[in-house]
């Protein structure tokens, strides 16, 4: 039972981690959209697109669902909701099997 409890925190830490990244995302995207920041900014451009590559594979089947909502993606808070109830389910899994 420890050996789930290990992997329910190691899953937790990586849902994380991809929290972080979604929400650097989109604090990065809207520096760029309202010229708080200028998309000439070589490193943090490097670092969006960089992000963007780890993300969009994540993202993309979520985008092809989702109805299209104009210039507002909502693709980012779907899947922090998905992570946050898959942890919610796998803890309760968890708890039950103790």
């Amino acid at each position: 039972m420890q050996a789930l409890f290990t992997l329910y925190q190691i899953v937790d830490v990586l849902v994380g981690v991809l929290v972080m990244l979604i929400i650097i995302q989109f604090v990065i995207g809207l520096l760029f959209a309202f010229n708080v920041v200028s998309p000439s900014n070589q490193f943090l451009m490097a670092f969006y697109t960089s992000i963007n590559s780890l993300l969009d594979p994540i993202l993309r089947p979520i985008r092809r669902i989702m109805p299209d909502t104009g210039t507002i993606d909502f693709s980012p808070l779907v899947l922090i909701l998905g992570l946050q109830i898959f942890l919610i389910i796998l803890d309760g899994l968890i708890r039950s099997a103790y």
